[in-house]
């Protein structure tokens, strides 16, 4: 991105750093935003209208008329940027390709302008769509923290409310955080209990305990209970803005890796530039004629323009899209689709990208002190769960029902926060919660003793534990886990074979439960506990090591790593905005199993752009040398530079067929 946001809950970035944004012809497509979409659809409805008036015959002032249009819509934006280049003493080739559609055009050859026009603003605008939409998704971000919060003052006689803008929170002030709402700032919990959900933070799929002297962080959604919280960092500097000002920084810092190829565009239009105009004034100098110098340089212009070039690339790449488009997964770019090949190094985060997000019941163990069946107890359960609106509530409804079991209405339902509920279900007592429900440790082999083995069993393999307790005697311990998604195995085998590197976990879940999913699909190495920064820089340490990173997640947590990343691939039903946006491609259906698949088809399309680069260069510097050393005749020109074009052309839309969609084995 080419500026930072300015809100006031943001940090600001240095001078340098924003001075690291696009060059000129970037920043104005930045600007202009999504209307330049409109005029780059509009040169290519005006030349397919040419095109087709040329083959039917019409008058010639007809699509002459109707490509110069074309021109017009298409080419006045690549030429604004490039005069605004050119005051910044910046040589662009967009600029260049202009001046040779506009030459193309005086001698004649009006087509092979117009398709010019229209392959460069097309371009431009896909990179005008990618930067607003991505600007969009960072600035609606922000909403997740509220604008308004309760801060709490001393009066004369009694403890005062006032509502303020976040904004205006210092370190030191004690804010109220009502059941229902968004904690306004990070602070530091003074007083109160209760469950907050900061999965947007720290991925964590189940609501944290907080009580006094836990921390709590902005944007996160307070449970049942009310909590005083001290603000211990002003707004622009909470793990939320942060986490906005690293999705910004890291795509400045990606941004950069971009200067080698302006560098080359440098080089390349200042040497055509050059020889150009040798080509028109040497022989000037010399007593050649004005005419047939002028239609040499064109005629060089013309056959050294990077045409056939752009085309040996972008046909298998924008195939290799449409193919991987068709399968499940969607890459935003051929930049992207041509990267994807060159990864060395896969990371995933853990919750909503390798498992479902959803807990679920994966195991009941009966403690065998009561008559109940298993049956029973997960009615009674279920039933007293029933009006909780916990997570691991419906963890156990949804067991119940799926067993087929019928839930009776549950009477003089509560809830405590950290612990769980309880409830009249017909003649019992009942109640699920947390191992805190528990009655003290009794001796060895007491029904309190078998439910804290159970319970340490439960926990030992990285699962969350509930218990059940009926009539004050503990009934049963449920083994709840976030079920792994399908194909997640095969996925990262698969992805292990392709990068020679097993993939590795990346996850702000706790280091036991990260472990237990880790094994179970063959991930060896794991780092748990992580704040979004910190998944950011465990990316950037990997980076720093050589390898090529491509990140996988789904939530605002993982913004900050898919963007430092080499390349950052989203869950598509699952993602957040900020996620699928800031990702370079979407895995729509959440199927892990196209992961590898599109990468192996990246390296096919690879493939290919290499040998369309090799046809493309041969003719070009053939019909170059041609032109200089001898006398190439402007329609042999034309001919053997158009040729070039289609050759290519149709070789890279082979990727279009189904069995391109390669196997995850293919290197």
């Amino acid at each position: 991105m080419s500026s930072t946001l300015t809100d006031p809950r943001l940090p600001t970035l240095t001078a340098e750093k924003q001075a690291t944004g696009a060059r000129p012809p970037a920043a104005i497509r930045a600007a202009l935003g999504l209307t330049e979409a409109r005029w780059a659809l509009a040169a290519a409805g005006l030349f397919a209208l040419g095109g087709l008036a040329e083959l039917a015959g019409a008058p010639a002032w007809l699509w002459w008329s109707l490509y110069l249009a074309c021109y017009a819509t298409g080419g006045w934006e690549p030429g604004l940027a490039g005069l605004q280049a050119l005051r910044q003493r910046t040589l662009d080739v967009d600029l260049l390709m202009i001046v040779a559609a506009v030459l193309a055009a005086s001698i004649g050859q009006v087509l092979d302008g117009a398709l010019l026009i229209v392959i460069f603003a097309t371009s431009g605008a896909l990179e005008a769509i990618a930067t607003q939409r991505t600007r969009a998704s960072v600035q609606a971000l922000l909403t997740l923290a509220p604008e308004q919060a309760t801060r709490l003052r001393r009066g004369a006689t009694d403890e005062l409310e006032e509502a303020v803008s976040t904004a205006q929170l210092v370190p030191g002030d004690v804010v109220l955080v009502r059941p229902g709402e968004r904690v306004g700032a990070d602070g530091q919990v003074l007083e109160g209990l209760s469950e907050v959900d900061q999965a947007s933070i720290t991925g964590e799929p189940l609501p944290a305990l907080k009580q006094v002297g836990d921390a709590v962080f902005a944007g996160t959604l307070n449970g049942t209970g009310a909590l005083r919280v001290r603000v211990d960092k002003a707004a622009g500097e909470s793990v939320l803005a942060r986490i906005v000002a690293l999705v910004e920084e890291a795509s400045a810092t990606k941004a950069q890796t971009q200067l080698f190829i302006e560098k080359v565009e440098q080089r390349y239009s200042v040497a055509m530039v050059t020889v150009t105009l040798a080509l028109f004034l040497v022989p000037l100098a010399f007593g050649a004629g004005f005419r047939p110098t002028l239609l040499r340089a064109m005629t060089f212009m013309i056959v050294a323009s990077p045409c056939a070039v752009v085309l040996a690339t972008m046909p298998p790449l924008l195939a290799a899209i449409a193919n991987a488009g068709r399968h499940g997964v969607l890459v935003k770019s051929a930049v992207v689709m041509e990267q994807l090949g060159t990864i060395t190094q896969v990371a995933f985060d853990k919750t909503g990208t390798l498992t479902e997000g959803t807990p679920r019941v994966a195991d009941i163990a009966l403690l065998g002190h009561q008559s109940f069946s298993l049956d029973a107890v997960l009615a009674l359960a279920g039933a007293a769960e029933r009006p909780s609106e916990h997570p691991l509530g419906r963890a156990v409804v949804a067991a119940a029902t799926g067993r087929g079991l019928q839930l009776a209405a549950a009477e003089s339902f509560s809830s405590t926060p950290g612990r769980g509920v309880s409830a009249q279900v017909g003649r019992h007592t009942v109640a699920v919660g947390s191992p805190a429900i528990l009655p003290p440790p009794g001796p060895s082999g007491s029904v309190q003793a078998s439910a804290a083995a159970a319970v340490t069993a439960v926990q030992g393999q990285g699962r969350t534990a509930v218990v059940v307790v009926i009539d004050d005697v503990p009934s049963a311990v449920l083994s709840v886990v976030d079920g792994v998604r399908p194909h997640a195995a095969q996925a990262v085998a698969a992805l292990t074979r392709l990068t020679g590197n097993t993939p590795i976990l990346l996850t702000g879940d706790n280091l036991p439960a990260a472990r237990q999913l880790a094994n179970e699909i063959g991930i060896t190495s794991v780092t748990a506990g992580l704040l979004p920064a910190g998944k950011a820089t465990r990316v950037r340490d990997l980076q720093a090591g050589g390898a090529r990173v491509l990140l996988v997640g789904d939530g605002v947590n993982d913004a900050p790593a898919l963007a430092a990343a080499d390349l950052g691939v989203a869950m598509g039903r699952v993602g957040s905005d900020l996620a699928l946006q800031t990702a370079d491609a979407v895995i729509v259906r959440d199927d892990l199993a196209t992961l590898p698949t599109v990468i192996a088809l990246s390296r096919r399309a690879r493939g290919v752009v290499v040998a369309n680069l090799a046809i493309a260069s041969a003719i070009i510097a053939g019909l170059v040398v041609w032109d200089l050393a001898g006398h190439l005749p402007l329609p042999l020109g034309v001919a053997g530079h158009e040729g070039s074009t289609v050759i290519v052309g149709l070789n890279g839309l082979r990727l279009l067929r189904n069995t391109a969609w390669v196997t995850a084995d293919h290197r």
